[in-house]
């Protein structure tokens, strides 16, 4: 008998294809979850020698085994070969031979099913603690840049027309908000993450008298898979992350569209510190903000991966198909692209400088405050049909003329606006119109400051 593969070749008469062996190979990619497969082995190993199947002699030299297996890994001495297929059967046969025959009672009670299943889950559980560390770098960069421009003036946009003036401040507390509940769709998604398939086995259980709550608990799991065909079968836990993962690259993608419009000569908002952008080839006064363009196209990227995980499960049977060696790739590179993404804006933002003249201007330039007059006829008692009627004829008199509504003399306004009096100039201004939002969510620059302390107490600043 020619074996290629002597961990479970015993049933096969003849080699398997050298293409077909390198094709269905997952060693070149599932490697990163060493530290995750050994962990898992040693609480396997432990949770043996405490039911009886291993001594406590053959546990110790199997952890210690291990142990020197990890730090070859690490030190990069170690051979991954794709005749052993994955890292499981690598890691494993590199123990047997490090220490003998021991080493094949490890997989002992359990499958490469749940095996895998259990290294994915102990991963994406390390992965999502690792994202949400940056979510808050992000928002700790962002409350900072909001406390510093809680007074800046700038237009605040519907269909990307001027509609009313808000604060700089107040604009990056609302994507602080949004990093919050991608935040918690990450948090709600760990939990269901964290549950043990390991002693599932292959699909039935197994017939040692396994300790899945001990093992559980050596993992730092939560909780433990109630069925085993469900617990090495599905992946739902990864394309619920990948969706969590897509919701927050789309957050990303919108943060990334605003800043490189704001960075535009059109725009002029802002100020993006050099070592964020490249240059161009041929046009020498270019400036372009790489890093937000490469944010705003890696989205799609990540959505992609989310298609794949689903249309990857969607035909299985029950329990595990050899599909599911293709969730890894799209749930890896789901996680360094997330990771990426946030690590290049939370070292960005802090840097980003506001042309607050600019933004003054342009908030004053759209005829920002003319909700305001509107509310202060109403106040009046005007009804607000009329009232908007009356501000809209003022609006088009200034475009024809080209005044702002501040710029009119107290007899223009009155040509449509009757009952307006001189106070009318202090709801006109962009300060005014700010400051009179002064209530829970509102962008008064009181507001954004109380908002700050907030999020300064929720963050630990």
């Amino acid at each position: 008998m020619n074996q290629t593969n002597a961990l479970w070749g015993g049933r096969f008469s003849e080699a398997v294809d050298a293409f077909v062996e390198a094709f269905t190979a997952s060693v070149t990619f599932d490697q990163r979850m060493y530290a995750q497969d050994i962990a898992g082995s040693i609480a396997h190993a432990t949770m043996l020698a405490k039911v009886g199947v291993l001594t406590n002699d053959e546990r110790d030299l199997i952890i210690t085994g291990l142990g020197k297996v990890k730090s070859k890994i690490e030190a990069g001495n170690f051979e991954w070969s794709i005749k052993r297929e994955d890292v499981h059967m690598n890691i494993e046969s590199e123990l047997t031979d490090a220490i003998g025959y021991v080493g094949k009672k490890l997989h002992t009670g359990r499958s490469r099913n749940d095996q895998v299943a259990t290294d994915i889950r102990l991963y994406l559980r390390d992965a999502i603690d690792g994202i949400q560390g940056e979510i808050r770098r992000l928002q700790r960069g962002l409350v900072g840049l909001a406390e510093r421009e809680a007074d800046s003036i700038m237009p605040g946009f519907t269909h990307l027309q001027t509609a009313q003036p808000i604060t700089f401040g107040h604009h990056m507390l609302a994507w602080t908000e949004m990093l919050e509940r991608d935040f918690e769709r990450l948090a709600d998604c760990r939990k269901r993450a964290n549950s043990l398939p390991l002693g599932a086995a292959a699909l039935a259980g197994t017939t040692y008298p396994i300790d899945r709550e001990y093992t559980a608990s050596l993992l730092g799991f939560e909780r433990v898979c109630q069925n085993s065909l469900d617990a090495v079968s599905d992946r739902d836990f990864a394309i619920e992350f990948t969706s969590a993962a897509s919701i927050m690259m789309m957050h990303l993608s919108r943060f990334s569209e605003e800043l490189i419009l704001w960075t535009s000569a059109q725009f002029h908002f802002i100020h993006l510190p050099d070592r964020f952008c490249t240059g161009s080839s041929i046009m020498p006064q270019k400036k372009n903000p790489d890093v937000p363009e490469l944010v705003r196209g890696k989205s799609g990227r990540v959505f992609g991966h989310l298609i794949a995980l689903l249309v990857l499960m969607k035909g299985q049977p029950l329990a595990y198909n050899k599909d599911n060696q293709e969730d890894k790739e799209p749930l890896f590179d789901t996680i360094d692209t997330v990771m990426g993404s946030l690590r290049a804006f939370a070292d960005m933002m802090p840097a980003v400088t506001v042309r607050t003249d600019i933004t003054r201007e342009a908030a004053r330039r759209g005829f920002a405050t003319a909700t305001d007059l509107a509310d202060y006829l109403v106040k009046q008692g005007t009804p607000f049909r009329d009232a908007h009627e009356m501000v809209g004829k003022a609006v088009g008199y200034g475009v024809a003329t080209g005044k702002d509504l501040s710029d009119m003399t107290l007899a223009e306004i009155r040509q449509f606006a009757p009952n307006a009096n001189e106070d009318v100039f202090a709801v006109l201004t962009l300060e005014g119109s700010v400051a009179a939002r002064d209530h829970l969510g509102g962008t008064a620059p009181n507001q954004v400051r109380k908002q700050v302390a907030r999020w300064q107490a929720m963050l630990a600043i």
